[in-house]
């Protein structure tokens, strides 16, 4: 009885590890992955006519194209602060005064003194004009001589000094160094404005500003400099007249050219692209560490409603178009040793046939000579499939051929191919 249930028991445990290792068979088999195959996938293309255009692009900013900073030039208490911030002002329009009562006294004094000076060369005028007589007559004209020379200068001086006071009257009123927006006003009613620094202005656009004196003044206080505007009392900008700014890697920069057409896409307005226009390059590079770049300006065209400086965009200039150009997809041009070919459908055969390029645009390239209208030439991608030889459906990432659809070949429809690494770019 004892031999009999051991011989049933070996019995039972080789059963149980025979079922023990079918089962991790299974699960091996189960989370082992699948082992995959490079496969080839072809598709042809005829060679169409079409516009070749070559970019380049770039990150810009929005920028007003003029800015200008208005300082008092005489110092003073202010008195009164006439336009507040978000007020449209034009150039030379009054902003602000500083109390002028030292100032117009400085210049009565100055007046006065001139009318001194005044009199005393017309008493020396006359004394030269009496005849002299006796034996010091010579010496006598000689030193009335010397007295009109030193009553001119001391009247010389005089009206200098009466130029001075006036302009340092005209002063206490600080006028709009340019047309614009109220922007920012640094100070109020009651406080004392330093003195020393004129209004200044700069414009995106051009190598200086503009400005405009007050009635009957020179009014240095409203004279623009073409440096760069800093903090003012009243800082004036452009709210309307705003351009992009841009940087040009060195690489590109002797292709982009004033007048050249470009979108600009603002991040605030992803969906509603902005038609621009180059409008200056600037001659001397900006370096920052290895990176050397030169600024560009770009004329929006058709700006939108409620934009504001210092947003962002990004921006993409066309330095080149060919029109009617015979193209092929880029996915279809290799260089194999300084040589560009393209694998063209002959009598049901696949031949590689040297062509001659034109423009590289961002998704075709313009065929200048190798190739003629209608001919079928050959895109070829690598895709892994797995070994069942079934294709999964894909979403035409890195490695898909270009153009629509979810994954496979462009128009339409989901795909079954997908896109491996190392095969044509673009997105599907």
């Amino acid at each position: 009885m004892t031999r009999v249930r051991a011989s049933k028991a070996w019995v039972i445990n080789g059963a149980l590890v025979v079922l023990l290792a079918g089962a991790g068979f299974g699960i091996y088999q189960a989370f082992s992955p699948e082992p995959s195959t490079a496969q080839a996938q072809t598709r042809s293309t005829p060679v169409r006519r079409a516009t070749v255009a070559e970019t380049i692009s770039a990150a810009g900013t929005l920028a007003s194209s003029y800015t200008g900073a208005a300082n008092f030039a005489t110092a003073g208490k202010v008195t009164s602060i006439d336009v507040k911030v978000g007020d449209v002002v034009s150039a030379g329009q009054k902003l602000a005064t500083v109390d002028s009562t030292q100032a117009a006294k400085q210049l009565q004094v100055a007046k006065a003194n001139l009318a001194v000076a005044q009199d005393n060369l017309d008493s020396a005028e006359d004394a030269e004009d009496t005849p002299a007589t006796g034996q010091n007559s010579q010496n006598s004209a000689q030193s009335a001589a010397n007295s009109v020379t030193s009553a001119q200068a001391k009247l010389d001086q005089a009206e200098l000094d009466v130029q001075t006071a006036q302009t340092a009257l005209d002063n206490t009123t600080l006028y709009a160094p340019g047309a614009g927006t109220v922007t920012a006003i640094n100070g109020s009613v009651g406080q004392q404005a330093s003195s020393g620094s004129s209004s200044s202005g700069s414009q995106s656009t051009s190598s200086s500003g503009s400005g405009q004196g007050g009635q009957g003044s020179s009014n240095s206080s409203a004279a623009s400099s073409s440096s760069s505007s800093g903090s003012g009392f009243i800082t004036i900008t452009n709210m309307t007249g705003l351009v992009v700014t841009t940087s040009v890697a060195e690489i590109d920069v002797s292709k982009v050219k004033t007048g050249q057409k470009a979108t600009v896409t603002l991040n605030a307005l992803p969906d509603k692209p902005v038609q621009a226009t180059v409008s200056s390059i600037n001659l001397t590079p900006t370096t920052s560490g290895n990176v050397v770049s030169y600024g560009a300006q770009l004329t929006l065209t058709s700006p939108p409603d409620g934009l504001r400086p210092g947003q962002s965009a990004s921006v993409v200039i066309t330095v080149a178009e060919a029109q009617n150009a015979l193209s092929v997809p880029a996915a279809a041009v290799q260089t194999v040793g300084g040589t560009t070919l393209v694998t063209v459908q002959e009598n049901g055969r696949n031949v590689t046939r040297p062509v001659q390029i034109g423009l590289r645009g961002e998704s075709t390239v313009q065929i200048t000579s190798g190739l003629t209208e209608g001919e079928n030439v050959v895109l070829t991608a690598t895709a892994a499939t797995g070994s069942t030889g079934t294709g999964r459906t894909g979403t035409g990432g890195a490695g898909g051929f270009p153009g629509g659809g979810t994954g496979g070949f462009p128009g339409g429809g989901t795909g079954t191919s997908t896109g491996g690494t190392g095969g044509f770019g673009g997105r599907g």
